[in-house]
């Protein structure tokens, strides 16, 4: 699909490979799009608040696992104990042409890192979208998600990463 992607809100640009024998014009044309996708509105989108599991320990020697829900923010715990503070799901807000269907990718995989250079990763990323995610009258789509946060090498620390959020129209 040749539609906008977006990456934490950046847009992506695409672009075309033409020989330089093909001449100048060769690239102008194979940039234009359709009438109907050049009146489309460019997808954005707002990460108003990120994933915070908050302060866990490790309940003995092994991994330990935590989720977090996209709908409630409740949090599981495995192998782990809770030590309080708040924790929450992830909040973004999609923006783009009103009534159109778009889809939503999450990772199935980021690793985090902490600054001490131990490392954690998040898996199982859910929303709270539906089958098929719709921006309303007015563009907007707001959706939840939450994660899975899993211990490596049994170690602990601040952990930080990036997480790439993909939206496109259908």
């Amino acid at each position: 699909m040749s539609r906008p992607r977006l990456l934490f809100g950046a847009i992506l640009a695409l672009g075309c490979a033409v020989s330089a024998a093909a001449g100048e014009d060769a690239c102008a044309t194979c940039l234009e799009l359709p009438r109907a996708e050049r009146d489309e509105q460019p997808l954005r989108i707002e990460i108003e608040s990120g994933l915070q599991f908050s302060r866990l320990a490790l309940a003995g020697q092994e991994d330990g696992a935590a989720e977090i829900d996209p709908r409630t923010g409740a949090k599981r715990v495995v192998n782990m104990i809770d030590l309080g503070g708040i924790s929450y799901q992830a909040r973004a807000t999609v923006r783009g042409q009103p009534l159109r269907p778009v889809r939503v990718e999450l990772p199935a995989r980021v690793l985090l890192r902490s600054p001490s250079g131990a490392e954690a990763e998040l898996t199982h990323f859910v929303t709270d979208l539906p089958p098929v995610a719709m921006l309303d009258e007015n563009g907007l789509l707001t959706f939840n998600f939450g994660a899975r946060i899993s211990s490596r090498a049994a170690s602990g620390g601040d952990f930080r990463g990036r997480i790439e959020i993909h939206v496109d129209y259908f």
